[in-house]
């Protein structure tokens, strides 16, 4: 086992490896000779250079792609939160394995292996209005689900997720560790009130765990839910494995924000694949430092965004590593 406990958990994330300078200077270098004006390809230079660091070769790569989808229940949808009953979410793992999802189709589309992990749906986490969310063996267990669905062999990962309520329990976690009001979203298309009774939820939350606001692991636990926490113990590992992230939409990044928080730089190997319709989306982006590779009005979850993301990186990857350079090609450089 990786960790017992939130503490040692956290002394993990005191040290994370660092991307590899030598392959981004030989990356860099290749860059500056393949056959294109310098910059031509905009932003797909940057990012081949980024998977270099992190794969530690000039000439990365992109197949053999991983993207877990992690589902659970919550017990804040007693409030009211949601447009869809707490039943979806067993309903749509069992989609997820007869694969009629839109995930399904992208993991295919690009070449992805697809792993699902629902954590006890039966099982809801509490009401984080009334008590903490979990207990710290029910925080721990969940974060050991995400660093173990991992695979170090992998040269790409994406986390995507399933759960009715938790565009509210994201909300609240982005309240816990950046301050501010307006977190709530329409998530699953809330009307006006479903959306008043959000913001009431997200406010009482962060009010009753105010004793653990500057303590981001402490604030997963009181507010978050078992698939956040796994996602958090996910791109954990992948840092630890050195394998590249792409993040998904809100939830996914209010689980990637609980890592920024505890462990300054624990998202430089990641990188946000697309902007979603989710309203605080862009916030918690612009909190992260992170700019969307992507913008098209998604707000499924899923990991959808992320996965459609897989293909730029892919394209990406196959520029730097697969092009000539000027003395290759017999090509009169500028």
């Amino acid at each position: 086992m990786a960790f017992q406990s939130l503490a040692e958990f956290a002394a993990l994330l005191q040290a994370l490896p660092a991307p590899d300078a030598a392959a981004i200077a030989a990356a860099e270098a290749r860059n500056g000779t393949l056959t294109k004006p310098p910059g031509a390809l905009g932003r797909l230079e940057a990012v081949a250079i980024w998977m270099a660091g992190w794969q530690g070769t000039d000439r990365p790569s992109a197949k053999a792609p991983q993207i877990v989808i992690f589902a659970g229940n919550h017990g804040v949808t007693a409030r009211g939160v949601s447009a869809f009953p707490a039943e979806v979410t067993v309903q749509m793992v069992a989609n997820f394995s007869a694969g009629g999802t839109a995930i399904n189709q992208l993991a295919k589309a690009f070449g992805a292996r697809l792993d699902v992990h629902a954590l006890d749906l039966d099982r809801p986490t509490a009401d984080f209005t009334q008590t903490a969310a979990m207990t710290e063996a029910e925080v721990v267990a969940a974060l050991l689900t995400g660093w173990n669905a991992v695979d170090p062999a992998a040269d790409l990962f994406v986390a995507g997720e399933m759960g009715i309520g938790n565009t509210t329990v994201a909300a609240a976690l982005a309240a816990a560790l950046y301050g501010g009001t307006g977190w709530a979203g329409r998530g699953t298309g809330v009307d006006d009130a479903g959306l008043a009774r959000k913001e009431a939820a997200v406010a009482e939350g962060v009010a009753r765990h105010a004793a653990v606001l500057g303590e981001p692991l402490q604030v997963l636990r009181c507010l978050g839910g078992r698939e956040i926490a796994a996602m958090t113990g996910a791109i954990a590992r992948a840092r630890m494995e050195r394998v590249p992230v792409i993040l998904d939409g809100f939830i996914v990044c209010a689980a990637a924000a609980v890592l920024a928080k505890a462990a300054p730089g624990a998202l430089d190997h990641c990188i946000a694949g697309h902007l979603s319709a989710e309203g605080a989306h862009r916030r918690l982006l612009d909190a992260l430092g992170l700019e969307p590779l992507l913008s098209l009005g998604l707000r499924l979850g899923e990991g959808s965004g992320a996965a459609l993301a897989i293909g730029v990186v892919q394209g990406a990857v196959a520029c730097h590593s697969g092009m000539m350079t000027f003395a290759e090609a017999g090509v009169a450089a500028g």
